[in-house]
């Protein structure tokens, strides 16, 4: 397919005459009643017209601030034509999850925030635009099924989120038999059981894995890797293995109080309120209750929905920096705030208070000031002396954020070898330190983005198809 050509003329300048529009949005009294998706798709028309706003750079930042360096400009030309099914081609040849990263991803500090159409006016609504063609697509069936002869060579997966769908999905490709290992009973990870319906519907997910299963990728659902099965049998059974089983240790609340009744981690919270199928997790009431939430990232931001949506009386969120510093997704901030969530910014837990019962009935807080700058540039909050404030609370959800989940001792998983935060080591090539095992997504990096995570299992994938065409040939031969 040629590369569409810039726009010439009065074109070139239509971001000056059209306003930028975002999604039509459902009302927040109507949206919090349910757990359906807030945001639908434009119509044609205005799919054409904001697309027509781009004003085809040389140098395209888009591209640069998007982690797949997704072909953006291209496939806004061809929108803007109305040509919307060799656009979404142009999507998915750098996106696995075309349909699913625009709902999940901060388009404001990606894509979106590097449009240099963005001041004084509004930059374009890549993510709407990505959205609708990769739905326009799918709903004309005019998405292919990518079945090739198979090269003979197997790979596991394990873990089932973006990570492994992404990286099965460029090895099955190749011609790779790809088996999926996961722990829970549905694909999916995070996308499945941590990000709420309202903002990814799980039909969408279950969409994507049906398409990885007619293009042959095999799924074993219910199997922990480290209990289940060990990696030396993978490693008999397969010619590869990638872990992209994810960053799910919470971490901890560490004040006064923390072990009292109504104190819960967040992700558990989310998981039993958003998941299709029964968890095995103790149930969080919510109804009729005064709920704090800790944190200020996303998971902070779907506490806060979750909760409304679950019939909490009043919903607040803590957060010690200031809105400037607060990592979630500002659109994600604003829906909450619509949806009658309140914030209080600069201020820190000290303590948590309960009754003779020694359940909670409060916290107790500190008000913060920012500092100087910390090592990741960001400043460093500090409290503010006799500024204490103590906040009625019935329960309270904790999201300061996940580490890696440390390998079991007792199991072969753990000669993996791991950085000081706990993180897998890997090379270039995305291998660990055991030959012929990959790694990739937040096991390595860390919590970090859906999109980063399909960046990882693609990267993961190359590195793979390299290890099993070069490497591992090299290698055998100078076996004596």
């Amino acid at each position: 397919m040629s590369q569409q050509p810039p726009p010439t003329g009065q074109a070139r300048y239509a971001w000056r005459e059209i306003e930028r529009r975002d999604p039509p949005k459902r009302a927040a009294e109507d949206r919090v009643s349910d757990f359906h998706e807030i945001y639908s798709l434009f119509d044609e028309a205005t799919i054409r017209e904001q697309a027509s706003r781009c004003v085809q750079c040389a140098s395209p930042a888009c591209v640069e601030g998007c982690p797949l360096n997704n072909r953006i400009p291209e496939w806004l030309a061809l929108a803007a034509e109305g040509h919307f099914l060799e656009a979404a081609e142009l999507s998915r040849a750098t996106s696995n999850m075309p349909e699913i990263c625009p709902r999940v991803c901060p388009q404001e500090k990606l894509c979106e925030g590097a449009c240099v159409i963005h001041s004084p006016e509004e930059p374009i609504c890549i993510g709407a635009i990505e959205k609708f063609i990769n739905e326009y697509a799918l709903a004309r069936g005019a998405v292919p099924i990518h079945q090739v002869s198979p090269n003979g060579k197997t790979v596991a997966i394990v873990g089932a989120g973006p990570g492994g769908l992404a990286c099965a999905d460029e090895l099955s490709k190749l011609g790779y038999t790809v088996t999926v290992f996961e722990s829970q009973l549905l694909p999916g990870g995070l996308l499945m059981y941590g990000i709420p319906a309202f903002k990814l519907e799980k039909t969408v997910v279950q969409r994507r894995v049906n398409i990885l299963k007619r293009q042959g990728v095999q799924f074993k659902a219910g199997l922990t890797v480290g209990r289940d099965v060990n990696l030396d049998t993978l490693l008999k059974e397969f010619d590869a293995v990638f872990l992209g089983i994810g960053a799910l240790k919470p971490k901890l609340l560490d004040v006064p109080g923390a072990g009292l009744k109504g104190v819960y981690q967040g992700l558990p919270f989310l998981a039993q309120k958003n998941a299709p199928i029964g968890l095995d997790l103790p149930p969080v009431a919510v109804k009729g209750k005064r709920v704090i939430v800790l944190g200020g990232g996303d998971t902070a931001m779907d506490c806060l929905r979750t909760a409304i949506r679950c019939g909490a009386v009043e919903t607040l969120c803590v957060y010690r920096r200031d809105l400037a510093n607060m990592p979630g997704s500002r659109k994600e901030y604003y829906n909450a705030l619509e949806e009658g969530a309140r914030f209080m910014f600069l201020t820190n837990p000290l303590a948590i208070e309960g009754n003779t019962s020694g359940e909670v009935t409060a916290v107790r807080c500190a008000r913060m000031e920012l500092g100087e700058p910390d090592a990741s540039g960001r400043r460093r909050p500090r409290v503010v002396p006799g500024s204490e404030v103590t906040l009625p609370a019935d329960l309270i959800l904790v999201a300061y954020g996940f580490d890696p989940v440390p390998f079991p001792p007792e199991s072969d998983l753990s000669r993996i070898a791991v950085n000081e935060w706990g993180a897998t080591k890997t090379d270039a090539n995305s291998m660990t330190n055991v030959a012929g095992v990959f790694a990739g997504g937040d096991v390595v990096r860390g919590p970090s983005l859906v999109v980063h995570a399909v960046r990882d299992g693609r990267r993961a994938a190359a590195g793979i198809h390299r290890y099993l065409t070069e490497m591992q040939p090299a290698r055998a031969s100078a076996q004596p």
